[in-house]
């Protein structure tokens, strides 16, 4: 059984060496991902600034609501117009030149993330990616498990290798805002020490909906309440309503 002290160490080690501004904004949903990097932060004294952005009534704007009366951190929501929409979407597409359908609804994502971040202030925003990918977060997980330990860690090298290739192209993005995206979580120390955490204590079987159970108990032991850490994942581009919106406009 993997010591999960040890993990919130090394979560915060990962987040003290690569966070060097202490003015921060974090970009946040308000499930266990980004509220982990959430209270992490808030507990190491940074000055954290939560970010929120959706359409209207997305899950993310009322679900981050819900969990920050619990938190009661600084909270900054833009709420995405229909209108004006399309125009950024097509705008984003053609800088980062793929047809790419999750490259270019997290670009999208990220372009009001910074935007919101640039109107507050802050130059720094901190992300949670890597966790997904590190502890199996995501349903292709539960395809490969019962072909072994092997395949879910060919998958994880793979889903690693994208995700650090797709937030390049976000930076590309966030720069017109002068806002710089950090992902301590994809650090090459993180990513060895949670490599080593055996495939069972992330992902049971390929009946198991909720996933990532260690990183849900060190969330837990951290003081993150259940509401947040027994929420399943819900990708950002879903979260918005972002995916819905993208998928309307072709």
């Amino acid at each position: 059984m993997t010591d999960i002290s040890e993990l919130i160490q090394e979560l915060q080690t990962a987040i003290k060496d690569n966070v060097i501004e202490k003015k921060i904004g974090i970009a946040f949903s308000g499930g266990v991902d980004s509220t982990l990097l959430a209270k992490l932060c808030s507990d190491l004294n940074y000055d954290v600034t939560l970010l929120t952005i959706g359409f209207e009534n997305s899950h993310d704007i009322l679900f981050s609501k819900k969990i920050n009366d619990i938190m009661k951190l600084p909270h900054q929501i833009h709420e995405i117009e229909k209108n004006s929409f399309d125009e950024i979407s097509s705008k984003i597409k053609s800088k980062i030149k793929t047809d790419n359908l999750s490259w270019n609804e997290n670009c999208i994502a990220f372009y009001y993330v910074s935007q919101l971040a640039k109107k507050h202030n802050l130059t720094t925003v901190v992300t949670a990616n890597g966790i997904d990918e590190l502890f199996c977060g995501y349903n292709a997980y539960r395809d490969v498990i019962s072909q072994g330990a092997k395949a879910v860690q060919e998958l994880m090298d793979t889903k690693l290798e994208n995700e650090t290739k797709m937030m390049k192209a976000v930076n590309s993005i966030t720069s017109e805002f002068d806002v710089t995206l950090i992902q301590p979580f994809l650090s090459e120390r993180f990513i060895n020490h949670a490599k080593k955490i055996p495939i069972g204590e992330k992902i049971q079987n390929s009946e198991d909906l909720i996933r990532k159970h260690i990183i849900r108990h060190a969330a837990k032991d951290v003081g993150v309440s259940e509401i947040s850490a027994n929420q399943r994942k819900k990708a950002l581009q879903y979260g918005s309503k972002i995916h819905k919106a993208l998928i309307k406009s072709r």
